[in-house]
């Protein structure tokens, strides 16, 4: 199956040399929604100017967050998962770029430096990333990192859906660089076990079991994206025809319940395929997790679901339920999320509960006493390096140029 019509084929081959010739999924995007390419380098330049701003030279880390705080913006705490995630984006980026970026280190060096710390690591997750960001990178520690990676695999046969996500995605870039195959099979049959048939969606643990009853049916947007993009590479990777099955059925079910505004909303019930709150939308969605997830698809030879990834990107532009804007270019910052006047997010927890006991209750009295008019005043380097990854690859995955048939 080829990936992409002739047109885009020739589109693609034909750009200049420079600019979004370089960076094809953003051309694609801008045939389909004119306005979403131009936003889309503005991203990228506001990631650019703002990755330095978050990186602590003292704790050689990203910070957790940047927020608003009165009159001025801080930079709280450090996160190694979210600095495995930048440089994962950053990686695509000319030298003096990612010194900027690195505290004067080369995605490479700083790869090094943060593989180190892979021994100390306790979470799946973040092993996970450590592994896929060293693996892409060829960093120097990779070997130990993956040793590591492996034995707390072993010691987690279920988890929640986006560790093994995540796992999946770095043992695929592994195996470019060892032998992964058998850990990334038993990963994509985790996942593909846990798919809800016929909707398509993905629980929030591989083993629904495991969470609160009360909690079992919810799951999230980022539960849904990691495993339409890890098992869309496992597609591309092994050629596993139920893998990309199920990638584009979650993604194709998305679809059809994404806002009107281009929202791609928060909570979903897996059991039935619906919405369950649609609130916080958060602007890594918007602008990076759902493109990136969506293109790998596509080039995996699912779908072709760039126009909603379009429409998905105008929403930050115009986000319907706030008049403030949500790109801070001064600030180098793009707001978190919108989200209702609900810190103690009853909302949601009022939602799962009822649901939990009879699926489909709405409470539609919610949305009156808590609408979504709240700006979230804080961003995450996780944000911008997504972005950077989800943009910027200098060309379409190789198998996407098969000719048709």
């Amino acid at each position: 199956m080829s990936l992409t019509t002739a047109s885009h084929h020739d589109t693609l081959q034909a750009a200049p040399a420079a600019g979004r010739g370089q960076r094809p999924r953003i051309v694609l995007v801008g045939q389909h929604v004119a306005e979403a390419a131009p936003l889309v380098e503005r991203l990228i330049d506001l990631a650019l100017r703002g990755l330095p701003a978050m990186y602590s030279r003292d704790a050689g880390l990203f910070v957790f967050c940047r927020r608003r705080a009165k009159r001025e913006v801080i930079c709280v705490g450090t996160s190694l998962r979210y600095s495995a995630i930048v440089l994962l984006g950053a990686r695509y980026l000319p030298e003096d770029a990612q010194r900027a970026i690195f505290g004067g280190h080369t995605a490479s060096e700083f790869g090094a430096r943060l593989l180190a710390r892979a021994p100390n690591v306790t979470s799946l997750g973040d092993a996970a990333l450590l592994v896929w960001a060293g693996a892409e990178l060829g960093a120097e520690g990779f070997d130990l990192a993956l040793t590591h990676f492996y034995a707390l695999l072993a010691q987690a046969p279920e988890g929640p859906t986006v560790e093994i996500a995540w796992a999946l995605a770095a043992a695929l870039a592994a195996h470019r660089r060892c032998l992964s195959r058998r850990a990334a099979q038993v990963l994509a049959e985790r996942l593909l076990q846990c798919l809800a048939a016929p909707t398509g969606l993905f629980p929030h643990w591989t083993n629904p079991i495991r969470a609160p009853w009360y909690r079992r049916h919810a799951a999230c947007f980022a539960d849904q994206v990691y495993a339409i993009q890890a098992l869309a590479r496992f597609h591309a990777t092994f050629g596993c025809q139920a893998a990309l099955d199920a990638a584009a059925a979650c993604a194709l079910r998305l679809v059809a319940l994404q806002g009107s505004g281009g929202q791609w909303w928060w909570q979903y019930d897996w059991r039935t395929g619906s919405v369950l709150e649609e609130y916080p939308v958060y602007t890594v969605h918007q602008d990076a997790m759902a493109p990136m997830a969506l293109f790998d698809l596509l080039e995996a030879g699912g779908p072709d679901l760039t126009f909603p990834i379009g429409r998905g990107l105008l929403w930050l532009l115009r986000p319907p339920e706030v008049n403030e804007e949500l790109i801070a270019d001064d600030l180098t910052l793009i707001w978190r999320s919108v989200r209702r006047p609900d810190p103690w997010k009853s909302v949601r927890r009022l939602r799962a509960l009822t649901t939990a006991l009879r699926s489909g209750v709405r409470f539609g009295a919610l949305d009156r006493v808590f609408p979504p008019r709240r700006v979230d005043h804080e961003d995450r380097p996780y944000h911008l390096g997504w972005i950077l990854y989800a943009w910027l690859p200098p060309q379409l995955w190789p198998h996407t140029q098969r000719p048709s048939g």
